[in-house]
Order: structure tokens, then C-alpha cells, then sequence
């Protein structure tokens, strides 16, 4: 049974057996209610950054990775792409926090796995 104050939650899964997983899990939460195609929700669960390859990145961000696949230094990113090794540094910390890794190695790794770059 639903009612006036549930939480409507939206899915927008392109696997469909993600989807029919998720619907399955989800639909008898108390408080919760599936959306409507083309209803208004108040959140939206989705695979959409999955299916870009990942985390948006600048054009930027995306020339200090390639970078970084060489295994290049911050003074050597900066040199190639004409800004200071600190701004650099910004970039590949940006990175960093996008890729949610640990460090410049486990950011190229999380990358070739979203295919982000191919190794």
C-alpha cells in the first residue's frame, strides 16, 4: 500500500536484469515507492556514469591522465602540457578524488577498468 509521503524513487538501469534485480529488491521497502515512466521522483538511481566509462572528466583531466599512464612526474605533466608542476599537482589530486584512488597508479588502474584509457 502507498502512501501521500513515500520516497519515489526512480530507476533508469539499461541492464534489464539489473533492473528486474533492483525492482525486486526494492519494491517492498515501507516507505518507498517506484516511479511512474515519466513521473516526477525524488531521487533517480541510475547506471549512467557506468555506461559513460566513468566519472566526467575535463579535456584537461583527461591529458594528465594519458599522462599518468606514462608514468610521468607532476614537473613532467606540467612541462608537456605548459603549466607549472603545482597545477599539476591539482590536476592529478582532481583525479584522484574523481577515480576514487589511492594514488597515481590506482587512478590509472580504476581508469583502464572504466576504460576511461586503454592501456
Amino acid at each position: 500500500m502507498s502512501g501521500e509521503d513515500d520516497f519515489v524513487l526512480a530507476l533508469r538501469v539499461a541492464d534489464a536484469g539489473l533492473e528486474a534485480r533492483l525492482l525486486a529488491l526494492l519494491g517492498g521497502v515501507p516507505g518507498l515507492r517506484l516511479a511512474e515512466e515519466g513521473e516526477a521522483a525524488d531521487a533517480v538511481l541510475s547506471d549512467a556514469d557506468a555506461r559513460a566509462g566513468g566519472p566526467e572528466l575535463t579535456p584537461r583531466e583527461r591529458e594528465v591522465l594519458e599522462l599518468l599512464t606514462t608514468g610521468a612526474s607532476n614537473r613532467a605533466i606540467g612541462a608537456a602540457l605548459g603549466i607549472s608542476a603545482h597545477t599539476a599537482k591539482f590536476h592529478v589530486a582532481r583525479l584522484l578524488d574523481k577515480l576514487d584512488a589511492t594514488g597515481r597508479t590506482d587512478a590509472v588502474a580504476h581508469a583502464a577498468r572504466l576504460g576511461v584509457v586503454h592501456l
